[in-house]
């Protein structure tokens, strides 16, 4: 897909991989709406940075479906079409898998309305104005933890799974005008996790075949991949994780 002229629309664009994202969409010609929850401050910045004009910054919590619904809405009237969705939404906390107490109702809670309600209700609110394109792409950020039930807490890797699957079923009904994949990452050193040191990411970068840090830019340029490249793809989990798995 060429990129020039297409509306792309980041969810959690004021974080790492998202910004990242962001900044690799707008290099290759798209105009960039950049999502965020609470960091309002960040979110600029990023759009300020972003090349290309046309861009904004837009308030979308994952957990207020009519907000969501109502971006777009926005979306549809201001730029009248949108190409590429990357949900890059989440939350975590890390909580050592054997303390089962931890892991409380609440929490567990909040992993979920995150990381799988929120980015299912904006593909829902996104759909009908994406089906009006011929190769619209959307793009699942997950993470390597939903197969190998690691990651910083075991709702969290529950969570990375049930929005593969997710990818996999809204692949089949959304197509052909709309493909989905999803993109996983390893340890990424973003500070997406509170809590998880640079050391430790880098502690368990040295297990892996690869023996380096996954940076953010390198996930982003998957997700560029995915959605200009690789056009016969859907359904598909894409790893970023230096082998890990292995």
């Amino acid at each position: 897909m060429d990129m020039q002229g297409k509306v792309a629309v980041v969810t959690g664009a004021s974080g790492g991989i998202g910004s990242a994202t962001a900044r690799r969409l707008a290099g290759a010609g798209s105009t960039v709406v950049v999502g965020y929850n609470n960091r309002l401050a960040e979110a600029e910045k990023v759009v300020a940075d972003l090349p290309g004009s046309g861009h904004c910054a837009v308030h979308m919590p994952m957990e207020d479906t009519a907000a969501l619904r109502s971006v777009a809405a926005m979306v549809e009237r201001q730029y009248g079409r949108c190409d590429v969705l990357v949900n890059s939404a989440g939350f975590t906390r890390l909580i050592p898998h054997a303390d089962l107490e931890a892991l409380t109702d609440d929490l567990i809670d909040a992993i979920f309305v995150a990381n799988v309600r929120g980015p299912f209700a904006t593909i829902r609110a996104f759909a009908p104005l994406m089906q009006r394109s011929d190769e619209a792409v959307i793009v699942n950020i997950s993470s390597g933890a939903a197969i190998s039930g690691l990651g910083s807490n075991i709702a969290y890797g529950g969570s990375k799974a049930a929005i593969d699957t997710m990818t996999k079923s809204l692949a089949r009904v959304l197509g052909p005008n709309i493909r989905v994949v999803s993109v996983s990452p390893g340890a990424v050193d973003t500070g997406f996790v509170p809590g998880r040191t640079t050391e430790m990411v880098e502690r368990a970068a040295q297990r892996t075949p690869l023996k380096r840090v996954v940076q953010a830019d390198e996930v982003a340029q998957t997700v560029m991949a995915a959605v200009t490249l690789m056009t016969a793809t859907t359904g598909s989990i894409l790893l970023v994780e230096g082998g890990t798995l292995l």
